[in-house]
């Protein structure tokens, strides 16, 4: 099955990169990395230890003060060689990546490490743009300016739909504000977060500004958020585990970011082109298998465009090219594994209760039945309450809801615990500008679903999460802000005990 790469000659030093070189862990734990569309091991190795994270974060901590002293210029100018490095090596980072995710090639080589490099650049600029405030005598005889500073080490933890572009989210922002990095991503898919680690080194960025460990969650995961020598903890995930890094995070009393599940709605009102949105409803909601935390999965369908609208999406779904991943022609590979595939089929067979399976709804045969495949799977008549509608799927599943008045179609978008993405559809601005405006979610696309860019932030609402990736915004996670007086008079401080205590020598 095409071209894939050798992981086991590439990593043979180990899945741990701590203080600029690859080591093995330390757990005695093994693991491999599964090709997901073969169920074929591809990489094993040993899962980090505690040990491990303790010795990733002393190299961070050591780290920490040359880097946040280096000067923007410095820290741009290591970002900008960097995503050089990277765009050398786009060929093997999508080959990666494909490999341990299934995700299609086509689909690595032109949106993930492409938007990986230049997410690289981005904050390459953006590094020397990170400033405080210059203030002014706000008090009588007093000049005041704001500092913005590193807050040390950052604790962050990957999941494993996108890891190159998780790694370079959590990384890139954190060291473009001379913070260092200790980041653990899925155990499932080490290898990119790897080739990015080392990509940094070989771009001049010193060693043990960024550091990977690979390990169990419930082990290596919940030591680094716990640790006392991380400041902040970064974390990507599912809502109810992101509940339990804020609880551990909270005993320490760190800095927090979160950005979690998403259920996200797809608003089509009546005026809309229904054959832009039919088309935009597969592409949003198969993206990476459906295995995306801001893919459409719900579409409300104001009720006179309804019926073309899923006999469309049908139709469409039925012409999606499952296959390997390595073939060009491929629309959709496996989903990350047979145990996620499961729990999809899962929900989909326990919806056939209550709803209808209008195409999808199994397993594909053939040279496919031993990958994690499943077919795309559009769902209709499941209620609003129903476990379609309200639960995180993360898979190939879209369902389809009809819906009269715009308040009801507003009304059924903000009806689940998630606020993370959304889409309106229409051509009238007025109903599209009340839709982005009332619907509760951190970005709202309008007639478009799923494009992302560098220069503006990601981020969720309500069970979602809070705080920014991307954007100048996303140094608001990564940097604390200190207010400085100057007391210009040299008298000031005699002037204020005589105000305290009295006029007494």
């Amino acid at each position: 099955m095409g071209n894939r790469f050798q992981a086991t000659d590439r990593f043979a030093d180990g899945a741990q990169y701590i203080g600029g070189r690859l080591q093995p862990g330390t757990s005695g734990k093994k693991h491999s990395v599964v090709d997901p569309a073969t169920g074929e091991s591809v990489y094993t190795y040993e899962l980090a230890s505690t040990a491990d994270v303790d010795a990733a974060v002393a190299a961070a901590k050591d780290a920490f003060p040359g880097w946040a002293g280096a000067t923007p210029g410095e820290r741009s100018d290591a970002l900008h060689r960097f995503a050089g490095v990277l765009a050398e090596q786009a060929e093997d980072l999508a080959r990666a990546e494909s490999l341990q995710c299934g995700k299609p090639i086509r689909l690595s080589t032109e949106f993930d490490v492409p938007g990986t490099v230049d997410n690289t650049a981005f904050f390459a600029g953006a590094a020397r743009h990170l400033q405080g405030q210059s203030a002014g005598e706000y008090s009588g005889d007093h000049t005041s300016y704001v500092r913005r500073e590193p807050i040390g080490v950052v604790g962050s933890i990957a999941p494993w739909n996108y890891p190159l572009q998780m790694a370079a989210w959590k990384i890139l922002p954190a060291i473009a504000a001379g913070n260092t990095i200790v980041l653990k991503p899925a155990e499932l898919t080490p290898l990119t977060s790897l080739m990015f680690a080392e990509a940094a080194t070989a771009a001049g960025i010193p060693d043990g500004v960024v550091n990977i460990v690979t390990g169990a969650g419930r082990d290596a995961g919940e030591h680094l958020v716990g640790h006392g020598d991380v400041a902040m903890t970064s974390f990507t995930g599912s809502t109810p585990v992101g509940k339990r890094v804020a609880e551990i995070a909270t005993a320490t009393v760190k800095r927090l970011h979160l950005e979690l599940g998403g259920k996200a709605p797809f608003v089509v009102f009546d005026d809309a082109d229904v054959e832009a949105a039919a088309h935009g409803a597969v592409a949003a909601s198969l993206i990476n298998s459906g295995q995306d935390c801001t893919a459409a999965t719900r579409a409300y369908v104001q009720r006179p465009l309804y019926r073309a609208f899923v006999e469309r999406v049908a139709e469409l779904m039925e012409t999606v090219r499952l296959g390997d991943p390595f073939d060009p022609a491929t629309d959709m590979g496996p989903l990350i594994s047979h145990a996620q595939r499961d729990r999809v089929a899962g929900f989909v067979d326990r919806a056939r209760g209550y709803a209808t399976v209008v195409t999808g709804g199994e397993v594909p045969g053939g040279d496919l039945e031993k990958g994690a495949y499943y077919r795309p799977t559009l769902i209709t008549d499941a209620a609003q309450d129903s476990e379609v509608v309200q639960s995180e799927i993360f898979g190939p599943v879209l369902v389809v809801l009809p819906f009269d008045g715009d308040d009801e179609g507003i009304r059924l978008a903000n009806d689940t615990p998630y606020g993370l993405a959304a889409s309106a559809w229409s051509r009238d601005v007025y109903r599209a500008n009340r839709a982005t405006r009332e619907i509760k979610a951190g970005c709202v696309w309008v007639n478009d679903h799923i494009p992302i860019i560098s220069e503006m932030p990601h981020g969720g609402y309500k069970a979602s999460g809070f705080g920014k990736d991307m954007s100048d915004y996303s140094f608001e996670e990564y940097t604390q802000v200190k207010h400085v007086m100057f007391d210009n008079t040299a008298v000031a401080a005699k002037d204020w005990h005589r105000t305290i205590f009295g006029d007494r020598p």
